[in-house]
């Protein structure tokens, strides 16, 4: 396949909205990293893993961001310098991502002495670090990786693509990996990048919808297709209903918080239990006394596939009304023209400042003043990135 049919038509300036709609998916994660430790802030801003809230929105968004730029700059590379070029680029600054990753997420200290460190061994250090370091940062590296052998094909190739890696998930969930990354995993832990490839992919034929060949925006069907995959991703989460637990036995100590079967349902669950709808994303389903965890339920660190899908409907649908309000009728907010062209020093130094400033609030303060936090927090780090930017001083991804 040639690059003029396989990459998309480069624009001739900078897409507004993926700077705008970057910049809001930036300061949407200042808002929930810093506010998701204190219990005044409402459940729909934490992380749960049991089902998607607002919180759980903002990653995936990352990943569908990641997608589209991935997708446009490489068929401008390859037009520009060619092939073996545009290819080697992008796995350097990968491998670059992925060792600013391993500096960031700090891992457990090995041994206090040298005698445990020896007596631990270096395949325990790992297990025990890997867990640490594969967070955003390292999932974007990976991910990237994983879909490089297909960026450059047609729609229908990465469609198939991103079916095959959900359906491995699913596979090596069933087989292992989900009692696995229940144990410590982060957002979908090791293999994470199989299910990271469904945002991802999605924001590529984004990309190809807005850079359409024929110059006229596909805007309603990425309106369309959001919403279709946003439904998808509820109704595939239908099979947690069959993790109900009866009320009788409620209460009843189990193992672990989640079930013995949590891909497929045995058939004696099949049998006492009933499947009926879910709860809709937003809404938080019943506790663990009431609700076996399982990999139907929308987890972000279980990657589960519902949750995956849902939230990269989520992000189309967004992204195309950030099309529509920036690219068509001209809106811009400055705040996240800032945060959405310095992304990844944003993520660097979010955390930083979190960290200064969550000093001088204790976990159970009244709300009023952790929003005067968080207002200081997500000034201080906006004061720092503007800086950047009027020095034009980017870090990217």
């Amino acid at each position: 396949m040639s690059t003029a049919t396989a990459s998309p038509k480069p624009p001739s300036t900078r897409i507004a909205s993926l700077d705008q709609f970057r910049g809001y998916t930036v300061a949407g994660m200042f808002l929930v990293n810093f506010l998701g430790a204190y219990v005044a802030t409402p459940v729909l801003l934490k992380h749960h893993n049991t089902f998607c809230s607002y919180a759980d929105t903002i990653m995936p968004q990352f990943f569908f961001a990641v997608g589209f730029a991935f997708r446009l700059t490489f068929g401008r590379r390859a037009q520009t310098e060619g092939l073996v070029s545009a290819y080697g680029h992008v796995v350097r600054r990968m491998f670059g991502l992925a060792l600013v990753a391993l500096v960031i997420y700090e891992a457990p200290r090995a041994a206090d002495t040298w005698q445990k460190l020896v007596d631990r061994g270096w395949e325990a250090v790992l297990a025990g670090s890997v867990k640490s370091w594969f967070q955003t940062l390292m999932h974007i590296a990976v991910t990237t990786i994983w879909i490089l052998p297909v960026i450059r094909s047609a729609p229908w190739v990465r469609i198939v693509f991103m079916l095959f890696s959900a359906a491995l998930q699913v596979v090596l969930s069933h087989w292992f990996y989900f009692e696995w990354v229940q144990t410590g995993g982060i957002d979908g832990g090791v293999l994470g990048f199989l299910s990271w490839t469904i945002p991802t992919l999605v924001g590529t034929l984004a990309c190809d919808a807005v850079t359409a060949a024929d110059g006229r925006p596909r805007v309603t069907g990425m309106f369309v297709w959001g919403g279709v995959l946003m439904l998808i991703g509820w109704l595939l989460s239908a099979p947690t209903t069959l993790y109900d637990v009866p009320e009788e036995q409620r209460g009843t100590p189990r193992e672990h918080h989640w079930a013995a079967d949590p891909v497929v349902p045995t058939s004696e669950r099949m049998q006492s239990q009933r499947l009926t709808w879910a709860e809709p994303p937003f809404v938080p389903p019943p506790g663990m006394e009431a609700r076996e965890e399982n990999y139907w339920m929308m987890s972000q660190r279980a990657a589960t596939l519902s949750y995956h899908v849902f939230a990269a409907g989520l992000s189309l649908a967004l992204y195309a009304a950030f099309y529509v309000a920036c690219d068509v009728w001209g809106w811009k907010l400055g705040v996240f023209r800032t945060l959405g062209t310095n992304a990844l020093i944003g993520y660097i130094l979010h955390g930083r400042v979190d960290d200064s400033v969550s000093r001088f609030i204790p976990r159970d303060s009244p709300g009023w003043y952790v929003s005067a936090g968080f207002i200081l927090y997500f000034a201080i780090t906006w004061l720092f990135i503007r800086h950047l930017e009027k020095s034009n001083i980017y870090l990217k991804l």
